[in-house]
């Protein structure tokens, strides 16, 4: 484990946190046993994402936000890329895993800036400035107000400059099963929490066997879980703690999510969505370019 860093203040903003939702899942303890299996091959499969997404083939001279950093591999993979980066985080173990990256990786570096902060407080975010970079992946629709959140992050945007962002897929009446898996789980003691991460693990697994089967596709070792490791990096079974734990928890349309930035001056550059399935739609747009 890693020591928990120096907070800012932010206990007016978790106790309005605690009363909208209740309770709230524990990312960065999560995220502290990815940093266990974190390697360089995942760290490459990061920036590979980033250079996809963001149509660059590095970031030199681009200043880059993470915003909900966690475990801190993006954050890590932009200063890599070249980027000058900020990150925070709202819950203190992920801020701890993020300046251990920094610590193990770019010990010393004073263009990589870790904090404690919220994206839902607007005295914190008017003090960072713009970026040419803001990133955000799977974490505004974890916040509670998720809607005020996607419009925190629009000041942060500079001129030109890129936001991407990942939001869950709004599936209907599966979302909402989804939710009350999430708060359940996150009532649950840890036997009952492990029971359902691994049920919902097996029911995943069965599904992306008989979908390969009905294709005519090679069966994997493990399925679709074969290659999560070239999913940016990431590991199956953190991702897994996180999709069924995950909460608050709350969805959008792509084209909600499209229009509600058109709106503020942002044109959509990159769309990766679900295809109408379980998971996040990626977005980057850019802030002033004209459509």
């Amino acid at each position: 484990m890693f020591p928990i860093p120096h907070l800012i203040d932010c206990s007016m903003n978790d106790r309005k946190r605690k009363q909208i939702t209740g309770v709230r899942f524990e990312f960065g303890k999560n995220w502290q046993r990815f940093l266990s299996v974190l390697d360089e091959d995942r760290i490459l499969e990061a920036e590979k994402s980033l250079r996809q997404m963001l149509e660059m083939e590095n970031l030199n001279g681009k200043s880059f936000l993470d915003i909900g950093s966690g475990s801190g591999l993006f954050s890590l993979a932009a200063r890599r890329l070249g980027a000058s980066v900020h990150s925070f985080d709202f819950d203190p173990l992920s801020v701890a895993c993020t300046q251990e990256l920094k610590r193990r990786y770019f010990p010393d570096d004073a263009d990589w800036t870790v904090d404690q902060g919220d994206v839902l407080n607007d005295g914190y975010l008017n003090s960072l400035g713009q970026f040419d970079v803001v990133y955000s992946w799977g974490v505004l629709h974890h916040t509670g107000r998720m809607w005020q959140a996607l419009e925190n992050v629009v000041p942060l945007v500079g001129n030109s400059g890129n936001l991407f962002i990942s939001i869950y897929n709004d599936q209907g009446n599966a979302s909402r099963r989804w939710l009350a898996l999430k708060r359940f789980y996150n009532q649950s003691s840890k036997p009952v929490k492990l029971m359902l991460v691994l049920g919902v693990g097996v029911m995943s697994q069965t599904y992306a066997t008989l979908v390969r089967v009905y294709q005519g596709r090679t069966l994997l070792p493990f399925g679709a879980w074969a290659d999560k490791k070239k999913n940016r990096g990431m590991s199956v079974w953190c991702d897994l703690v996180d999709w069924v734990g995950g909460y608050p928890f709350e969805v959008a349309k792509p084209e909600e999510i499209f229009e509600f930035y058109k709106k503020r001056g942002f044109t959509l550059s990159k769309l990766k969505t679900r295809g109408g399935g379980s998971g996040c739609n990626e977005y980057v747009f850019i802030k002033g370019l004209a459509t």
